[in-house]
């Protein structure tokens, strides 16, 4: 599996943990911790990435990063 970027944070409306990617549109995941929200994920972007490729739809390329990790050009 490509190595997605995924956003994990707690949603006060669903009193849980919500697990996303955002280079996959739609693909996200609940769980009662954090974890459980990240091994959700995981297995929706299986069952993403397989029904995109079923479906013969194009599987982008990892290229989410959060600003912490983008650099400004000189």
């Amino acid at each position: 599996m490509r190595n997605y970027h995924i956003n994990v944070f707690y949603s006060e409306e669903d009193e849980g943990w919500i697990a996303d990617i955002p280079d996959l549109e739609m693909c996200s995941a609940f769980g009662r911790t954090p974890v459980e929200a990240l091994q959700e994920v995981e297995r929706a972007t299986t069952a993403w990435l397989e029904t995109a490729r079923a479906s013969g739809r194009p599987i982008p390329e990892p290229r989410y990063r959060p600003a912490i990790y983008q650099t400004l050009a000189a």
